[in-house]
């Protein structure tokens, strides 16, 4: 029988915010059933074990995310909408690292084709890069080539592992840039 008061929604949320404040890696169903004051098997009437809850964790997130995305590219293209949605990528990265980590798990590729979150980050990224002319297997690429950067440069700068002297910001300004160049001369295959 479900514990009154707990449901998945809820218990997902929680783990969401413990990440954010733990550390994704301490995100655990005995930590989470701690919070809430129940035996660790009172949560498998909500979520199947760990891998689920994390799982749902990637969905949460990577939907606030989008969400931010989506706002501050709105009504933008080009170089102002990738600048935009470089900024609310890395505003969320940093302000989240226990939810952004999340976002980086791999989802069942069923999954992901049926969640009505992961097609609207598809649409919204698209929607960017096709201002740029870009189709596929182009998109794909190109998908590929923004995240690792934004990855990249998030992953180290919450380490704090750029030690040089130069304002961090004005990096990421210049990565932004080097990125609207990229895609504006964007390799095509030949034939296309």
């Amino acid at each position: 029988m479900p514990r009154a008061g707990l449901t998945a929604d809820r218990l997902v949320a929680a783990a969401a915010d413990l990440a954010d404040e733990a550390g994704y890696d301490n995100v655990t169903l005995s930590a989470l059933a701690r919070r809430f004051g129940v035996k660790d098997a009172s949560l498998y009437a909500h979520v199947r074990g760990l891998s689920d809850l994390r799982t749902r964790m990637a969905l949460l997130a990577g939907g606030e995310m989008t969400d931010r995305i989506a706002a501050a590219v709105a009504g933008r293209t080009g170089k102002e909408a990738l600048a935009a949605f470089a900024g609310a990528y890395r505003e969320y990265a940093l302000a989240h690292p226990g939810r952004y980590a999340a976002t980086r798990i791999r989802i069942d590729q069923n999954l992901a084709a049926a969640s009505p979150v992961m097609r609207r980050t598809a649409d919204v990224v698209h929607g960017v890069l096709r201002a740029y002319g870009l189709e596929e297997p182009d998109l794909t690429d190109a998908v590929r080539l923004l995240r690792s950067t934004f990855h990249g440069f998030c992953a180290l700068e919450s380490t704090g592992a750029f030690g040089a002297p130069r304002e961090v910001g004005t990096s990421w300004n210049k990565a932004v840039d080097a990125l609207h160049v990229a895609l504006v001369n964007w390799p095509r295959e030949q034939g296309r």
